[in-house]
């Protein structure tokens, strides 16, 4: 993990033995109390911890700490068969064995018990044989929540397993009494009832789950195990974590490229849709790029690895979206402080009811409404209600290539009233090309000179004059004592001349002049949206470059979708008002801030936000990361190889406008998803404990009612995959 300052790491843990959220409360609450611990935070859902400790203390203490309340830590590793966290297949498996066994057997003693089917056999035949079935599912299916009640009390804690341990056997062995007295009323039916449908529960909790982390697997998965080095020793093929940079790697037909690396011989097409989202292969030549994940194609590569581990686009991407689903909500923080108290409260419920109903004279009922207290009560679906919703919402952000950096976000952006977009390489495609070259003189001269200034320069506009420059004279000789001024223009010696390149307005404010017929050309130019730059010497200018940028296809259905959902749109660019209008214009939008120098972006962000608005700002992540850094919401387009992750909260990979739009809904809906979960769980419990106490609910019926719980917890997090669709 990366260091969170100078005196702090990082660390991630899978914890062992957590069933409910009140244990995520539990081992949350014991980390967070470690001497050299400056904040813990436990995950339920993808059974994480993620803790911060201060330099120099020892991770033993941890581990020792979470020993003593009856769980464990297993330091946290990205390929982990868990895979973050969610249910692995064995896991799956497991429950659904143990439901083959607990489901048929429950039926059967269901059928001899309550029904007359029982009747073809004789009364004590009967009563021994429903015994021996509920026995055999009491300690066999149900072992595993006998065995993890019996950890906690021996460390006299209590969680979801302590309510279910006592409410089964408390009617199997109240049922074993009245057995060996003779009698042939019992109980067996509900505790087997009970443990059938817990086990069904835990079963289709744990597919769930699982479905819930496949996005986040998908990524995993894209990683090849191995790599092909190449050395003196000819080709060897390495596990995937000896790659080191600098090694040189082979890549076959339809292999997977391993790392981030650079094309040293061959060529072949790539599919990067991975990180892109294009679907159409691109192709690589020698000195292109290529990221690891990506899908080779018919052509062999030669390739120079330039990051491996961590460092690459793919495992920056997992990590951002590990980093997503292990956060917790304010919400979800309320609902474990809830959980943390609830086992304690729900089995002194469960004790006043029995004791109630006894004083009623109805101690039978009270039994089994104290027993129905018990199972029903279950906190897992509070400790489920967050973490499914953010692990499906943001595994759904990266299908789509919006990559959320985390929970907090999510709050956030239910509060944005504005929106803010960057014009170059955001609303436009920032592929600018010299479409017009007007001059008071040659045109090839103003061409050549503007070009030689614009050598050196990295910016987009300056790309393009010097390629126009060299599809028309072959080569370009760049000048002298080049001086950039940011956001202003460039200068430079050309053949013994001082040349100005940049903004009408830079080369009015050094009092160079300009003749009537190209103030005529720059007005054409900006009133048509395009960018004009002007370029002049010996006190004069002596030409205007029109450049244009292509607007974004989707741009104006993108501005028409944030104006339905109520949010204010604006333009925030350098480029001089007239193109900024006409800009804005072109795809409905009201409000422009243009001629705004880039390091004077952040104060713009910052003004509007004391004027009351919530802004998110969109950028392309590397020129905007001041505005991205100051909005309430950073939103970064970009390629997979250069997002600007720590400037942004939500990462566009896929260089598609709509992803603004699509990447708002999404974190709207996962949002709304979390209130809807919490909401019920809170909601049943509230209303399922009196409703219990009360006598109304059967045992059987109560442990059906708390695996069902859980279940449609998950499930309605699980229609965040349909998102988009």
């Amino acid at each position: 993990m990366a260091t969170a300052t100078r005196s702090e790491r990082e660390l991630d843990f899978d914890v062992e033995g957590m069933t409910c959220g009140a244990c995520a409360a539990r081992v949350e609450r014991v980390l967070g109390r470690q001497d050299g611990v400056a904040g813990a935070e436990v995950n339920f859902a993808t059974g994480r911890a993620h803790v911060r400790l201060v330099d120099g203390t020892a991770v033993s203490g941890l581990h020792a700490a979470v020993d003593r309340i009856g769980y464990g830590l297993v330091e946290h590793t990205p390929d982990a068969a868990t895979g973050t966290g969610t249910q692995s297949d064995e896991h799956v498996d497991q429950w659904r064995r143990r439901l083959l066994v607990a489901g048929p057997l429950g039926l059967a003693v269901l059928l001899l018990a309550m029904t007359p089917v029982g009747d073809v056999l004789a009364m004590d035949t009967r009563s021994w044989v429903v015994a021996a079935l509920a026995t055999v599912v009491q300690f066999g299916p149900g072992w595993p929540f006998l065995h993890e009640a019996a950890r906690r009390a021996r460390r006299f804690t209590v969680n979801m397993d302590t309510l279910i341990a006592l409410g089964t056997l408390s009617a199997w062995g109240y049922s074993v009494v009245l057995l060996l007295q003779g009698r042939h009323e019992h109980y067996f039916e509900s505790a087997a009832l009970i443990i059938a449908f817990l086990v069904l529960g835990r079963w289709m909790e744990a597919r769930a789950r699982r479905r819930a982390g496949s996005a986040l697997r998908a990524l995993l998965d894209l990683a090849p195990p191995t790599a092909t080095v190449v050395d003196g020793d000819g080709e060897r093929v390495v596990p995937l974590t000896d790659v080191a940079v600098g090694q040189t790697l082979r890549g076959r037909p339809g292999e997977r490229v391993p790392v981030d690396a650079e094309v040293v011989g061959g060529s072949s097409s790539v599919d990067e849709s991975m990180l892109t989202g294009e679907s159409v292969p691109v192709q690589k030549d020698v000195g292109d790029h290529v990221s690891g994940g990506t899908m080779n194609g018919s052509g062999a590569l030669t390739v120079t690895a330039t990051a491996v581990g961590a460092d690459t686009a793919l495992s920056r991407i997992i990590a951002a979206v590990e980093k997503a689903q292990a956060g917790k909500a304010d919400l979800q923080r309320l609902a474990d402080r809830v959980a943390g108290v609830f086992v304690p409260a729900v089995i002194t419920i469960a004790l006043l009811t029995a004791f109630g109903w006894a004083l009623a004279g109805a101690p039978t009922t009270g039994f089994e409404a104290a027993v129905a207290v018990l199972v029903i009560a279950c906190p897992c679906a509070l400790g489920l209600a967050t973490p499914t919703a953010i692990m499906v919402g943001t595994g759904r952000g990266a299908d789509l290539g919006i990559l959320i950096r985390s929970v907090e976000t999510l709050e956030r952006i239910r509060d944005v009233t504005t929106i803010v977009f960057d014009k170059t390489g955001t609303l436009t495609r920032g592929q600018v090309r010299l479409v017009e070259v007007i001059a008071d003189g040659d045109e090839d001269e103003v061409l050549r000179r503007a070009a030689a200034v614009e050598f050196n320069s990295e910016h987009p506009l300056a790309r393009a004059v010097t390629l126009a420059a060299e599809e028309s004279f072959g080569h370009v000789v760049p000048a002298e004592d080049f001086t950039s001024l940011t956001g202003r223009g460039v200068e430079g010696t050309v053949d013994g001349t001082r040349v100005v390149v940049g903004r009408p307005s830079h080369l009015d404010e050094q009092g160079l002049t300009s003749a009537p017929a190209l103030v005529d050309a720059r007005a054409a130019g900006e009133s048509g949206g395009n960018t004009v730059v002007a370029v002049g010497w010996d006190g004069a200018v002596r030409g205007v470059l029109v450049l244009a940028d292509e607007l974004r296809a989707e741009a104006v259905d993108v501005v028409r979708s944030l104006h339905d959902d109520g949010l204010d749109v604006v333009l925030l660019t350098g480029d001089n008002r007239q193109t900024a209008e006409a800009i804005a214009a072109r795809v409905g939008i009201d409000r422009v801030l243009a001629e705004v120098h880039p390091e004077d972006k952040q104060d713009e962000v910052a003004r509007l936000r004391a004027g009351g608005a919530r802004v998110a700002m969109v950028g392309d992540g590397i020129n905007d990361a001041p505005a991205l850094v100051e909005a309430d919401l950073g939103i970064a387009m970009g390629s997979g190889t250069d997002v600007a992750m720590e400037s942004a909260d939500i990462t566009l990979l896929r260089s598609e406008l709509g992803g603004v739009a699509d990447a708002i809904a999404l974190s709207r809906r996962t949002y709304r998803t979390i209130v809807q979960n919490l909401g019920w769980a809170f909601g049943y419990n509230v209303l399922a404990i009196p409703v219990a106490a009360a006598g109304l609910l059967s045992p059987g019926i109560a442990g059906a009612a708390m695996a069902f719980s859980s279940v449609s917890v998950v499930a309605n997090s699980l229609r965040l995959r349909r998102f988009g669709r």
